[in-house]
């Protein structure tokens, strides 16, 4: 039987009830939720949430290596993939990805995240060895260069991860939730950094073919639940997790739109919540634009979708015109502005 969720509805600005709660410790706040049972849904007002469940919807989430979570954080995506659906390879030699990091952080990009494994709906893996060297030489330029933001790693592989901390990064990005390497929980525990799990049906090679479920926002919901229950069993605290409900992974068009228009559900998790859509098929598919490269505005839409729901981290390639978008978003509802160019 389905357990009963609890998804905020979430507005900002006054005026402010009183029985208001702030959503995640963020600017937006609400006083009314959308209570989901197995039998239906219906609203009902914040004041009679159980205190368990209203702290974890309401309390402001501990900072990631050093930023806070008061306001949006951009993480810019570089892939040093030779097969990436995003920039087709563009960025797989040193100097290129490099200088693409680096040019990411120069428009606003509060993480990097860096990966050397295409997880693009059927790609196949890569082997171990070869991308730790796609990634480790790059971290390790980068920090070499003076870079002091946060760097995440995109990998489903403990070696991976482990190699890429050595060199520097701060941040395991894992689209298994730590399931693919039977090695990684261990090493999430004992890296001691913040640890990201995203929901996936299935694996990249097939995750597409015939993605179901019964209620995908209870059901991705219950997926997350389970793992971070087993990242905690690990010995990772809860203030290290974030959670990703993985749009476009194993999902169709129909379930990636369900997911976006309840992600405040995922509060309930107690955990920082991150959202990449950005350039993903399904924006193309809807607004009839084939070239991932083109699918900027579209990804941006989401991302203000995004933000409206309180989600603490987007994930996305156009950093400088997502940084546009989220400073206007931030003046129109009240959030203070952050240090870089648009300040």
């Amino acid at each position: 039987m389905t357990a009963t969720r609890f998804r905020p509805l979430p507005q900002s600005g006054v005026p402010r009830p009183d029985a208001a709660l702030d959503l995640a410790g963020g600017p937006l706040w609400f006083d009314t939720l959308a209570e989901h049972r197995q039998s239906g849904t219906r609203l009902i007002p914040a004041e009679v949430l159980p205190p368990s469940i209203r702290d974890d919807l309401s309390l402001g989430r501990p900072a990631l290596v050093g930023l806070t979570l008061d306001r949006p954080r951009i993480m810019g995506v570089l892939n040093v993939t030779p097969d990436s659906f995003s920039d087709g390879g563009r960025h797989h030699e040193l100097e290129a990805a490099v200088a693409r990091g680096l040019s990411l952080v120069a428009a606003g990009a509060d993480i990097l995240d860096i990966g050397g494994e295409s997880t693009r709906p059927g790609a196949e893996p890569v082997p171990t060895a070869a991308e730790v060297a796609r990634v480790v030489p790059v971290i390790a330029a980068l920090r070499a260069g003076g870079l002091t933001v946060p760097v995440s790693i995109d990998t489903r592989k403990a070696e991976v991860a482990r190699a890429a901390f050595d060199a520097g990064a701060d941040i395991f990005n894992d689209v298994s939730a730590l399931t693919w390497d039977p090695d990684s929980l261990a090493f999430a525990a004992e890296c001691d950094g913040p640890v990201c799990l995203m929901h996936a049906q299935g694996d990249p090679r097939t995750m597409q073919a015939a993605p179901r479920y019964d209620d995908v926002l209870l059901d991705v919901y219950a997926f997350l639940e389970g793992r971070v229950a087993a990242a905690e069993a690990a010995g990772i605290a809860r203030a290290r997790i974030i959670v990703d409900p993985g749009i476009g992974f194993g999902k169709t068009v129909e379930h990636n739109l369900d997911l976006i228009k309840g992600l405040s559900i995922f509060h309930g998790l107690g955990c920082a919540l991150l959202l990449g859509a950005s350039r993903k098929r399904f924006i193309g598919t809807i607004a009839g634009v084939a070239d991932a490269a083109d699918r900027g505005p579209g990804s941006i839409a989401v991302a203000l979708e995004a933000l409206r729901q309180g989600v603490q981290v987007i994930r996305v390639h156009d950093v400088s015109e997502t940084r546009q978008a989220v400073a206007l978003w931030s003046a129109l509802n009240g959030v203070r502005a952050g240090p870089g160019p648009l300040s």
